[in-house]
């Protein structure tokens, strides 16, 4: 007999290691498998040096939050174990972070953070506690396919959803993830929260960026990659000076505040010349592309990854995690995997994710995804025409941006 978490046997021969941030998503994950009657172990991850990031606003992982977690592990009546992270988290996250910020690329660190740390290296751990499965508070769910292995789908709070950074879960680890808040809405977990008495039901909720304790990225990308943040020229697409800036780590394709120049027309950063330390900025229109090539490219999809690029799959895709999703075709191009977007998108930014969905709205199912590599924009309807880069040594194939 299958149990509320699609697993063989009894909630109370059942056990269930919950990954405990200190926040009220997780604890009230918690909660609510145990009083389902689980065999509830509680874990929270060590990532960094609590230092000041201890109480600042939108911390997680840091000193307040494991004390935070450690309360409600208690109030639960459930073990809870601390584990020391930080030297794997400094190397999967932090370091590829600044390294990533160097190359001119946008990273999302917590993309890393859940396929290096949380579901890698904590899902081995709660194997280790004899657990038949790791819960974690993310809103996202999971659901059972024809064939019985499991499909990742998108929360029925679309406010919250979280499937942009959890596409490269693997088939494998599917199986012994599950997600419960997924098909409910915010307020229904603080209510749930509440109904427990949890001593975080009101607490704010975490930010991305955890590991940044004064909010200015630019500082861990500074100590750890001081190159990035060399002076260069900013220029126009014709590779006219326009002004100079303090480091390309300081822009984002898509960026038009904070350019420190006057023109007569509103300009944006177009791409990023990571060799020759130029920043080039240009009109609005050209921000749109309409090809993406991709790197490290995860299928959770029917079939395979090869099969759905052959058949020129038709999906839906998104390229920021607070856009929506947008009609595209996925293939395979001079051997890469390439998406191409029926119509376009602006501030396509290398290091981001491009987000694999099977519909463009509602609970729809994540077929996987890639970080994006470089884009190039179409021309007058015929094949995308080839964005100038001198960044790049295949500069007329494709431009790399970053944003």
């Amino acid at each position: 007999m299958l149990n509320s978490l699609d697993i063989e046997g009894r909630p109370q021969d059942t056990r269930v290691v919950v990954a405990m941030s200190g926040g009220v998503d997780s604890s009230a994950t918690a909660a609510l498998l145990k009083s389902e009657g689980y065999d509830v172990v509680g874990i929270t991850l060590q990532l960094y040096d609590h230092g000041a990031a201890t109480h600042r606003k939108g911390a997680c992982c840091a000193g307040q939050d494991i004390h935070d977690a450690r309360d409600v592990a208690e109030r639960l009546g459930i073990p809870h174990y601390v584990l020391d992270y930080e030297s794997r988290f400094r190397e999967s996250v932090i370091n590829s972070f600044a390294e990533s910020y160097a190359l001119g690329e946008t990273p999302v660190p917590c993309i890393e953070c859940n396929r290096s740390v949380k579901f890698r290296d904590l899902l081995a751990t709660a194997r280790e506690l004899g657990a038949a499965a790791l819960a974690t508070g993310h809103y996202v769910a999971s659901r059972r396919l024809a064939d019985g292995s499991r499909g990742l789908v998108c929360a029925a709070d679309a406010d919250r959803d979280q499937s942009y950074f959890l596409f490269a879960t693997t088939r494998e680890q599917l199986t012994h993830l599950r997600f419960p808040l997924g098909d409910m809405t915010k307020p229904q977990v603080r209510e749930l929260a509440r109904r427990f008495e949890l001593p975080v039901a009101e607490k704010h909720d975490s930010q991305d960026i955890c590991f940044v304790p004064t909010g200015r990225y630019t500082d861990i990308v500074e100590r750890l990659k001081p190159n990035a943040m060399e002076p260069g020229d900013i220029v126009d697409l014709s590779g006219r000076v326009l002004g100079r800036h303090h480091g390309i780590a300081h822009f984002t394709v898509g960026q038009r505040r904070g350019l420190g120049i006057a023109a007569s027309a509103p300009l944006y950063v177009v791409r990023l010349d990571v060799a020759n330390r130029r920043v080039i900025v240009g009109p609005r229109d050209a921000l749109r592309m309409h090809r993406i090539r991709l790197r490290d490219v995860n299928w959770i999809g029917d079939g395979t990854l090869d099969q759905a690029a052959a058949q020129g799959r038709e999906i839906f895709v998104r390229v920021r995690s607070t856009r929506a999703p947008q009609a595209a075709w996925l293939r395979m191009v001079d051997g890469e995997y390439e998406v191409e977007l029926v119509a376009g998108e602006e501030g396509v930014s290398a290091g981001q994710a491009c987000v694999f969905y099977d519909a463009p709205a509602g609970q729809a199912r994540v077929l996987g995804g890639g970080f994006i590599k470089s884009a190039a924009a179409r021309h007058d309807g015929a094949r995308p025409a080839a964005i100038d880069d001198p960044a790049r040594s295949d500069a007329g194939q494709f431009a790399t941006a970053r944003g």
